[in-house]
């Protein structure tokens, strides 16, 4: 399972208690070797090691006896062994037990926000933490520093990093992070026949199989770069947390992925097409439909169409060149309306404080 996203997320806050709430955190992960994508001082053979202030420990089998924190943080169902669980019931004062949940903006979320559930057989209570779009859940992850960094960024600068030439009147300039997509063919053919030059750039990912084939090429590797008429597609290293903002505050337009940079795409104020994870039975649809009706009730009927057609079509990868032409026409509506949207979302508070504060009352 491609867990990027879930590491991604857990690394943001785990930085953010620690070094804008001065907590103590010890962060539990198993897969050392997708955390060190993310990581890259990470040594993957080191048990238990310090990064940025968050005590990082492989979480192995059997699990190390530690002491639980006042705080037990279990992210996106992921339970602890039960063994852990037991040393939690056998403190005399209980830790605060936050199940921190998958990010969706559906209906039924604001009812559950904060919710206690009792464990079975032992007195310990966990209570659901679910991240949203407005203050009646736990907001979103955003550093103390975020509008201080993006002020101070020059695409410039960025853009001769990468080798790129200075930016022509009329070009797109995109990024692409996405799952495997049938539509990713009728995408790039679009590009390739537009009156515009139009520069792609692609993380290295699970995508690039894909992307080369329909490039008719073998494989793609980092550094890469390949022109197809007005498409130039060039393959970027896997990109590190805070260079992902870089690339994103870079860029008109994010293909972004999951949650970690589906949420990043939206501090960024740009544009952007969000392919979620897909589920058994399209039950994903049903939370991409909630976001849509969300986001796009602060744009206008023709701009919220093109939106939600193009989306639609991107998730699942069917019709997207024919939804493409009304979405590219509507984007500098999107880009105008970008920086409104971070500014709603800003309003509800950061998840790293919000869970900071509901910890707090509850010991």
């Amino acid at each position: 399972m491609d867990n990027f996203g879930d590491i991604g997320v857990c690394w943001r806050l785990a930085r953010q208690l620690a070094g804008e709430h001065g907590l103590a955190v010890r962060l539990w992960v198993d897969d050392l070797s997708s955390a060190h994508r993310l990581i890259p001082s990470l040594d993957v053979d080191q048990a238990v090691q310090r990064i940025e202030g968050v005590d990082i420990v492989h979480w192995a089998k059997p699990l190390p006896t530690w002491e639980p924190g006042d705080v037990v943080i279990s992210a996106f169902a992921c339970a602890p062994p039960e063994s852990f669980v037991e040393a939690m019931a056998r403190r005399e004062r209980k830790p605060v037990w936050i199940n921190l949940e998958y990010l969706s903006a559906e209906d039924w979320v604001l009812g559950c926000h904060r919710l206690p559930s009792q464990h079975p057989r032992l007195q310990l209570t966990q209570h659901f933490f679910f991240p949203g779009f407005d203050d009646r859940t736990g907001g979103l992850l955003r550093e103390a520093g975020y509008a201080v960094r993006r002020a101070a960024f020059l695409a410039s600068g960025f853009r001769a990093s990468l080798g790129l030439p200075i930016a022509v009147p009329g070009e797109l300039l995109v990024s692409l992070f996405s799952y495997e997509n049938a539509g990713l063919a009728e995408l790039l053919e679009c590009w390739r026949q537009a009156l515009f030059p139009v520069i792609c750039l692609v993380p290295e990912g699970r995508v690039l199989p894909q992307i080369a084939a329909v490039l008719g090429l073998h494989e793609l590797r980092r550094g890469d770069v390949v022109e197809r008429g007005s498409l130039t597609v060039r393959v970027l290293p896997f990109v590190e947390q805070a260079r992902y903002d870089e690339l994103l505050w870079a860029c008109d337009l994010n293909f972004v992925r999951g949650e970690d940079s589906f949420v990043r795409a939206q501090w960024a104020e740009r544009p952007f097409v969000w392919h979620i994870y897909p589920q058994q039975d399209e039950a994903h649809l049903a939370k991409l439909d909630a976001f849509l009706m969300r986001y796009g009730a602060g744009l206008d009927a023709t701009a919220a169409r093109a939106l939600s057609d193009f989306w639609h079509a991107w998730n699942r990868g069917a019709d997207v060149a024919a939804a493409w032409p009304a979405f590219q026409a509507t984007l500098p509506v999107l880009d105008g309306y970008a920086a409104d949207w971070s500014n709603r979302l800003q309003a509800s508070g950061d998840l790293a404080a919000n869970l900071v504060q509901f910890c707090k009352s509850q010991l």
